[in-house]
């Protein structure tokens, strides 16, 4: 991220949007690639949480803004020391939830730094949302991963 690519908070909700968009395909694909019908729904599930955030930020209203309710999520660190292998149909059930919830980890260190180099309070207090909600998305799926991997492993 460069100064020069963000000089109006509307480059930087662009930015945001794309980035957005970019989920939305890829747990499309994640999806696709799953071989067990729950991981398939929890993806699905969190492609929908990513075309909500798309909507959201395509609708910004400072009005509405100003009421979100910023949570802090817990990290459960399960996938910090893992590596994602790069997407592929042939991932293993594993490799799909590490790749997962490297991109939600990505996704909150994206939103993070975008609050911090928001001037405005507004956009400073969505992109904290959008971290916390990235944050949430990584838990949900560390939690998967706990509970399939980590206990039939």
């Amino acid at each position: 991220m460069t100064d020069s690519k963000f000089s109006t908070s509307r480059d930087i909700i662009a930015f945001a949007l794309e980035r957005e968009e970019a989920a939305v395909r890829e747990y499309g694909r994640l999806a696709s690639i799953a071989k067990s019908p729950g991981l398939t729904k929890t993806l699905l599930d969190l492609q929908i949480e990513e075309k909500r955030h798309k909507e959201l930020l395509e609708g910004i209203d400072p009005r509405h803004v100003q009421s979100l309710d910023v949570h802090a999520v817990e990290d459960l660190h399960l996938s910090d020391a893992l590596t994602a292998e790069p997407l592929d149909p042939a991932m293993s059930f594993q490799d799909v939830l590490i790749f997962a919830a490297k991109k939600e980890s990505a996704a909150a260190a994206l939103y993070d730094a975008l609050a911090a180099r928001s001037g405005d309070a507004g956009l400073k207090r969505l992109f904290e949302f959008l971290r916390e909600q990235e944050k949430g998305h990584k838990r949900k799926i560390e939690i998967e991963y706990e509970r399939l991997v980590l206990t039939e492993g």
